[in-house]
Formats: structure tokens, sequence, C-alpha cells
């Protein structure tokens, strides 16, 4: 049981995430981005970035990783839920590519946020690669 509750935890911060404005959510965005570019640029002073173009790509690395943890994490407590096979894959996939699609049009809801069918379909890639790496470890 205490491993649904880790779902349920993950899945609040990506409710409460998606909850920020447009605004916000561009400013931790671009904070993180900005970090991660002068960390690069004092390591190696021979390259030079773009930040709005890296902040775009953290962003959508973003999704990928928050629902690779999902997937993770939906994988291990529906397989010690007594599932196997097909079965536990099947269902762990549903629910997060079904919490992407509401993720999604939650953000419909948010001012100046909107929903993209790209970000659900990042989203479930990452989902994918969770389960995949669950399955292939455990």
């Amino acid at each position: 049981m205490i491993s649904w509750a880790f779902v349920l935890v993950w899945m609040a911060l990506i409710y409460k995430l998606s909850s920020q404005s447009a605004h916000q959510s561009n400013d931790l965005s671009e904070g993180v981005a900005g970090y991660i570019v002068r960390t690069i640029e004092k390591v190696s002073s021979k390259n030079s970035f773009d930040l709005s173009r890296f902040n775009h790509i953290a962003r959508k690395s973003a999704h990928f990783l928050t629902y690779l943890i999902l997937g993770l994490l939906v994988m291990n407590a529906a397989s010690r839920s007594g599932l196997v096979g097909f079965n536990v894959l099947a269902l762990s996939m549903g629910i997060c590519v079904l919490y992407a699609i509401s993720d999604e049009v939650h953000q419909l809801f948010v001012p100046g946020r909107g929903a993209q069918v790209k970000d659900v379909l990042i989203d479930s890639a990452g989902a994918a690669v969770g389960i995949s790496i669950f399955s292939l470890v455990m």
C-alpha cells in the first residue's frame, strides 16, 4: 500500500507544478536552465548556449524525466499489488497516459498555460522508459 502512496505523492507534485501560472513555470525552468548553462560555460568556456532554446529543451526534458519516475513508481506499485505480465504493463502505462492527458487538460484552466498533444507524447514516452527500466531491472 505504501507504494501506491508514493505514486499519489508524485502525482500531487506533478499537479502542483502544473498549477503554476505560465510566468511562474517559466521562471522556474529558466532558473534551472540558466544554472546549467552557466555551469557548462564555466567548465568549457568554448561552448556558448542560447538560454531560451536551452530552456525549451530543459522544459521538455523535465516532462520526460517526471513521467519516467512516475512510470517507475506506478510499475512498482502495480507489481506489488500482485499483477504480473501484460496486465501490470498495461495498467501501469494506462495510468501514466491517462494522468498525462488529465495534466494537460488541467493546464487549460491555469492562467497562461495550455494543453499540448506533444507534451502528452513526451510524458508517455518517459513513462514507457520508466516502465521498461523497471521491467528489465526487476
